[in-house]
């Protein structure tokens, strides 16, 4: 029997939670510029699958890739790691 591969986790904020059991979450990445050596930092947005539609804007939270879930969906919240503070 093939073992599954370890499935890759992330932690990002999510930026928007209008969708139904779905949130929008940008994950940001600090890479060296090649040539000149300053770190730059590159966003990139993904959509996730939110069960429980538990996530609210500016939530920190941990996302696992998965099955395609639908056209865009590869990720699946795992847990929100930190609120955002409700004013």
């Amino acid at each position: 029997m093939t073992e599954r591969k370890t499935r890759k986790v992330q932690v990002g904020k999510v930026i928007s939670d209008k969708m139904d059991k779905s949130v929008v979450i940008a994950i940001e990445t600090l890479n060296r510029h090649p040539l000149y050596g300053k770190i730059v930092k590159s966003t990139k947005k993904f959509q996730a699958h939110d069960e429980e539609n538990a996530c609210r804007i500016g939530d920190k939270v941990r996302v696992m890739e998965t099955r395609p879930l639908s056209k865009n969906k590869r990720w699946r919240v795992i847990e929100i790691l930190e609120r955002e503070q409700q004013i």
